[in-house]
């Protein structure tokens, strides 16, 4: 099959198609023959040798995957064969053909194409547990989410309007913000151009927010904790800012707030699964009735996925990059 594999750390140059072996699902596992595969920021990260696959995962980058089930391992039920589906993988997906464990996987309606399929996995996943479990985001409260045209800030975005959140989200530009507001952010704030922590406590009359989701990290932390209501919960999912921060302790226990955070690649397949079980029940018929769909910033060929990650490294998109198999 094609695949993208590097040898090596480096540049998006790297990113050119090689022959592998298919790979053969084992026990509990699906071969699916893949139709699209998301980009997303890992994968970039791995590609310059800052994020190694975790142990038992192959090397070929990928991280969600669109396609048809093939093959079925050992204990599987039969009647997923020939099934569309999307999956949540620990890598593989940059291939024509991918393994993924059977829990880990969805139905792909007629709702969704499967470029839009191949973008749902990973951000809804992420967002899901980290946003409404770890972080309890429930209906009438308000969030502060970084990245607002992310993969995950649309994502965000999406859920939120789905089950009665107030959304305040941060992007680069006027462009961006005018973007997520597009898509269903509350409020928007420029974070060049505007000090978010200000706009927090105007937007929130002084209350703060019940809940942060930022994939920043450094300085941003404490600017966070400064945006919080008594009770907050603030959520850490990527370091894009710097793996370290100062935060004001007093000021943690005086309001009782809550610091937490996850990584969700290194999760083994049990959670990965209960997460995907409680996401057909709760997300996924939202899904079938059209009314969640990932937003889509371009496409691109496999062998042209050195063009997707310099897309992604300008972070120019808005939603999700993808590449299609076709």
């Amino acid at each position: 099959m094609h695949a993208i594999d590097p040898a090596e750390a480096g540049g998006p140059d790297l990113l050119v198609p090689v022959e592998r072996p298919v790979p053969q699902p084992g026990a509990g596992e699906v071969l699916i023959r893949v139709a699209a595969a998301g980009v997303n920021r890992p994968d970039v990260m791995q590609r310059r040798g800052m994020y190694p696959p975790p142990p038992g995962a192959p090397s070929i980058p990928g991280l969600e995957v669109a396609g048809e089930v093939v093959a079925l391992g050992e204990g599987v039920p039969q009647e997923i064969l020939g099934q569309p589906v999307c999956a949540l993988i620990a890598g593989g997906g940059y291939a024509e053909y991918a393994v993924a464990p059977e829990g880990q996987c969805l139905p792909v309606p007629e709702s969704l194409t499967m470029a839009e399929a191949a973008g749902m996995p990973e951000t809804l996943f992420t967002v899901w547990t980290n946003l409404f479990e770890r972080a309890y985001a429930q209906e009438g409260d308000t969030v502060l989410v970084h990245g607002g045209t992310s993969g995950i800030g649309t994502m965000a975005i999406s859920l939120c309007n789905l089950f009665g959140v107030t959304i305040i989200v941060t992007a680069g530009s006027d462009e961006k913000c005018a973007a997520a507001k597009a898509h269903g952010a509350d409020h928007a704030v420029n974070y060049k151009t505007e000090d978010f922590v200000e706009r927090v406590k105007e937007i929130t009359g002084g209350a703060g927010v019940d809940a942060v989701l930022d994939m920043i990290g450094g300085d941003y932390v404490a600017r966070n904790i400064k945006c919080m209501a008594e009770d907050g919960r603030h959520v850490s999912i990527a370091i894009m800012g710097g793996a370290k921060a100062e935060i004001p302790i007093f000021e943690i226990m005086r309001r009782r707030l809550t610091l937490t955070g996850s990584t969700l690649r290194g999760r083994d397949t049990a959670f990965k699964s209960l997460v995907a079980d409680e996401l057909a029940r709760t997300v996924w018929p939202h899904v079938e009735a059209g009314q969640l769909k990932p937003v889509l910033d371009r496409t691109f060929p496999l062998d042209r996925a050195a063009e997707a990650h310099r897309r992604m490294e300008s972070s120019e998109h808005i939603g999700k990059i993808v590449l299609t198999m076709a």
